[in-house]
């Protein structure tokens, strides 16, 4: 008689849908946990998306239905000398801004990688403006920069020199926001620097001393070229961010003198919720989208010649 095979112990009966009742009640668990981040997606990103592709093509002030009217709004926009002018000047905070604030942070980062006394206090000191409210610190700065009263020009006239009118002479308005931001935003800079710089393997770095590199070769040879993805992840996001810079411009200058610091984004929101055009506000912020979009693709493409193991298919 033939030996009959062995038991073994079964699992759950599955359902007739092929289900166990377990796993059916850990999707169900997981999809009640996934519902709050789903509906959050929906309200604060896929709705407003969707909304200010339909109001592109709508006039409409934000009380009378929208009414259809094609590319209408670009028409107008480009016509409008405002529009023009207030994108140039997003364009000179932003590529003015950025490559200093930069630069500035990768030498800070270089001067505090080191093991000195007191070193953590000046990595703190140097971060904490960043967590600064924007509001509060360009009401310091538009203090700071004021012509008769400003701390910078009672320095400056302890040696004899006239300080200029920093926020209403339109040759000196947009250099003082570049100021006051790079002073809020180096510290983050700086830290995502430092991370990065903390991150490169010391026995590279003993290998070219071995090697007789000096410090500058080290710099050139080894440091900046493992930095490469930090630099491509900070340049990326401070363009976004600069793009989109809003508070400084609106507290310290209104835009002013003469709209010489009006960015788009705030002739943006004059549009929109002061003169009451939401439709044309929302095809021009359709316009400031497709500016970073081309600019973010622009950097992504060009990342694989400069950035080390960058891979477009991974």
């Amino acid at each position: 008689m033939a030996a009959s095979a062995p038991a073994f112990p079964q699992g759950p009966v599955a359902s007739r849908g092929g289900m166990t009742g377990r796993r059916r009640r850990n999707l169900i668990a997981g999809y009640a946990f996934l519902i709050p981040n789903l509906l959050g997606v929906l309200a604060f990103s896929l709705f407003p998306i969707a909304t200010t592709i339909y109001l592109t093509f709508h006039e409409w002030n934000l009380s009378d239905t929208p009414v259809f009217n094609g590319l209408q709004n670009f028409v107008l926009m480009a016509g409008d000398s405002l529009f023009w002018k207030t994108l140039g000047n997003t364009f000179y905070y932003t590529f003015v801004a950025v490559p200093v604030a930069v630069f500035l942070a990768f030498w800070l980062a270089l001067l505090l990688d080191r093991k000195m006394r007191g070193v953590l206090s000046f990595r703190v000191i140097y971060f904490l403006p960043h967590v600064t409210l924007t509001v509060a610190a360009s009401i310091i700065w538009a203090w700071i920069f004021q012509a008769e009263f400003g701390l910078i020009n009672w320095a400056l006239s302890k040696i004899n020199v006239d300080g200029p009118y920093w926020l209403t002479d339109s040759r000196w308005a947009m250099i003082s926001i570049i100021i006051m931001s790079n002073w809020k935003g180096i510290g983050y800079a700086m830290l995502i620097f430092l991370a990065g710089l903390q991150g490169i393997p010391p026995e590279l770095l003993d290998a070219a001393t071995v090697d007789g590199a000096n410090g500058w070769r080290k710099l050139r040879h080894v440091k900046v070229p493992l930095l490469t993805p930090t630099i491509f992840f900070i340049l990326t996001t401070s363009f976004i961010g600069a793009f989109q810079a809003f508070d400084q411009f609106m507290i310290m200058t209104n835009g002013g003198p003469a709209f010489a610091t009006t960015p788009l984004v705030l002739y943006i929101y004059r549009n929109g919720f002061a003169y009451f055009k939401m439709g044309y506000a929302t095809s021009m912020a359709a316009i400031l989208f497709l500016c970073i979009l081309a600019i973010t693709l622009f950097q992504w493409s060009v990342a694989r010649r400069w950035v080390y193991g960058f891979d477009m298919d991974n």
